[in-house]
């Protein structure tokens, strides 16, 4: 299983969330209000300069249904540029519906 953390402008949560159905991701954890500043682009932290804020979904998915999460990620983060959005994956070891 991977773990994996998209973050996004606010303005495309509707986008994002609509992706992840159609690719079967249908559970994940939601983060209405991120705050941060990637490599590129304007700052988004809520302020009166920076008034821009972030989303973040994480969720578990199998590890055949990362590559084609990633693919449709990359697809709307280029026709997107300004969303910046972003994908980060990792792998689970173990989950607490592990243990018996």
């Amino acid at each position: 299983m991977k773990a994996v953390l998209l973050i996004y402008n606010q303005s495309v949560s509707e986008q994002i969330k609509y992706i992840l159905e159609r690719l079967g991701v249908n559970a994940y954890t939601m983060l209405d209000t991120v705050k941060g500043k990637g490599n590129v682009g304007e700052p988004r932290l809520g302020t009166h300069t920076w008034p821009e804020l972030n989303s973040a979904i994480l969720t578990v998915i199998p590890d055949d249904q990362l590559d084609n999460v990633m693919t449709a990620i990359n697809k709307i983060d280029k026709i997107n540029e300004e969303a910046g959005i972003k994908a980060f994956a990792w792998d689970i070891l173990k989950t607490s519906d592990d243990i018996s």
